[in-house]
């Protein structure tokens, strides 16, 4: 992969590592400043389950941030765009609508046909 197609995807990971982290910092402020105190069992119920919900939202979001830094280590270590199973370029289409992939769509088949297989 060139030089300029790398710094597209640097770029990329950058802003969604950004937005990512903003995300993040906005949850936590609006968690650490609501004082609400709903004396109702049922509102403060639903208040609770949005909060859950909110909350593994941002673990998935913590998840796909260390993701995007082993990404942008592998742009570092010019390992990016290499499959980590066969060894081959994965494409620049693959890549552009998941970019930190580490495996070609070729193997991610196949690891997705044994994970069914063994019923993950």
């Amino acid at each position: 992969m060139n030089q300029k197609k790398l710094e597209f995807f640097r770029k990329l990971l950058n802003e969604k590592l950004e937005d990512l982290s903003k995300e993040a910092e906005r949850t936590v402020a609006g968690m650490t400043d609501s004082k609400e105190n709903f004396p109702d069992p049922t509102d403060r119920a639903a208040m609770e389950s949005e909060r859950n919900f909110l909350l593994r939202i941002r673990d998935r979001e913590r998840k796909l941030i260390s993701k995007i830094r082993e990404a942008l280590d592998r742009l570092d270590d010019d390992s990016y765009g290499i499959c980590e199973s066969c060894g081959e370029d994965i494409s620049e289409e693959r890549l552009k609508a998941r970019p930190v992939t580490t495996l070609c769509i070729e193997c991610k088949k196949k690891q997705e046909a044994n994970e069914k297989a063994r019923g993950i």
